[in-house]
């Protein structure tokens, strides 16, 4: 696929994908979503992708559906709904939502500025996000007639809580990053100019010194398990799951250079080696 409305590439084991549309603030299209989506798809299946970093082009993140259509912008009998022309080209129903959430590889959002409405909702799926000082943030669903999309109304209140969901996406307005702080909405606030050096140093940090293959299961068993009703599916998982890594490669290399003091080189792969035991929910 040629990307049009995003770009995305590599530098080390990081693939930063950006959001592409500046004149328009990255407003979201249905082609964007497709895109998205077909870059976490390739992401998943490439071993040399640790990491993904999403981010806007010029001064906003993504300022919602593009609606510079007018009060049509949404609607599908019109045949010119920007915001689902393109969802036959979809891999999956899910969209690049399931793409986001199935991807083995973590994902960080570095929010560089207005992320309103599905701007805002397609970082939810993602594991990590910061935003710059600038960025302002809107749930603002409710104001436009709607409700909130991308599996939202799931995502949000388990990285935020009921609380807190229901007061933003409720009202619908727009607040600051610090706001999206306290809320627990993003981890870090950090100046404009230092938002992209900080999301690669965390992507880094990631990529530098753990197991691919321990950090796709670690992120599908926290997304999966993390509000079960109590633990004892889980500890079915995470036991087995241990013991058939324990006799691997990875653990001896990971103990190894923790004894040599250095950083280790995990020869796992993701495409090859994850578990037999492992079995995501409903799959």
């Amino acid at each position: 696929m040629t990307y049009e409305h995003i770009t995305a590439g590599m530098d080390g084991p990081i693939l930063t994908l950006t959001l592409n549309r500046p004149d328009k603030l990255n407003a979201y299209t249905a082609q964007m979503g497709a895109e998205l989506e077909h870059a976490f798809r390739r992401a998943d299946e490439d071993d040399a992708v640790r990491v993904v970093i999403v981010t806007g082009a010029g001064r906003g993140f993504c300022a919602g559906a593009d609606i510079s259509g007018g009060a049509g912008a949404f609607d599908t009998t019109g045949g010119k709904a920007v915001m689902f022309q393109g969802s036959k080209a979809r891999a999956t129903p899910g969209g690049f939502v399931q793409a986001i959430y199935d991807c083995r590889k973590p994902s960080v959002a570095a929010i560089n500025g207005a992320a309103v409405g599905v701007g805002i909702t397609l970082t939810l799926p993602m594991d990590i996000r910061i935003a710059s000082a600038d960025a302002k943030i809107g749930f603002v669903f409710a104001r436009r007639g709607l409700v909130p999309e991308a599996g939202s109304a799931w995502f949000l209140p388990r990285l935020v809580g009921l609380d807190q969901s229901l007061r933003w996406c409720l009202s619908g307005r727009v607040f600051g990053a610090d706001e999206a702080k306290a809320g627990g909405l993003v981890s870090e606030v950090l100046a404009p100019d230092q938002l992209l050096a900080r999301a690669r140093e965390i992507a880094l940090e990631i990529a530098e010194n753990t197991a691919p293959v321990s950090v796709a299961l670690t992120r599908h068993m926290l997304w999966q398990y993390s509000t079960a009703a109590h633990p004892f599916d889980l500890l079915k998982v995470d036991g087995p799951v241990n013991i058939e890594l324990g006799a691997g490669a990875d653990v001896k290399e990971g103990v190894a250079a923790f004894f040599e003091k250095r950083q280790p080189s995990f020869p796992g792969k993701v495409s090859s080696d994850m578990p037999k035991s492992y079995r995501p929910i409903g799959r």
